[in-house]
């Protein structure tokens, strides 16, 4: 069935929850992970509050230090599970764009990620990066809600 599964997370209690749905999953096919966390860049302008207070250089240091700690949480639960794992992070103010090229760069056959369900000006404003991964991968994609 699917061999290489590309998890994009973003830390969310949803994106934990289907960080461990896919890693069972990922364990029942025998499949590897890829896990993936995309972060925004730094912005003056921004609806990120940490950007406003912080220094380009102090934010892009902790926003590395906070995803490396959170991808090295998936990757020790997948080596538990018996699933290899690797880990990514990816600075880019696009994330589907960066999910969909590293599931292409890496081969991966399915995207698992979860969908927040943000709709109304929530959803105009900040956009569904779900949606747009559905639109846009010509990989087969595996939505939690």
């Amino acid at each position: 069935m699917f061999t290489h599964l590309l998890l994009a997370v973003d830390g969310s209690s949803l994106s934990n929850a289907a960080s461990h749905k896919a890693l069972a999953l990922a364990q029942q096919m025998n499949a590897r992970v890829t896990a993936l966390r995309v972060g925004p860049n730094y912005h003056v302008l921004t609806y990120h509050t940490e950007m406003l207070t912080d220094t380009r250089e102090r934010f892009i240091k902790e926003s590395w230090e906070e995803a490396t700690k959170y991808l090295q949480g998936v990757a020790s639960e997948a080596a538990a599970a018996g699933v290899p794992c690797d880990t990514t992070y990816l600075v880019n103010d696009h994330p589907y764009e960066a999910i969909i090229k590293t599931a292409e760069d890496k081969g991966c056959d399915l995207i698992v990620m979860a969908s927040h369900g943000r709709r109304g000006v929530q959803g105009l404003v900040i956009g569904s990066e779900t949606q747009k991964v559905l639109t846009h991968s010509k990989i087969p994609v595996l939505v939690y809600r």
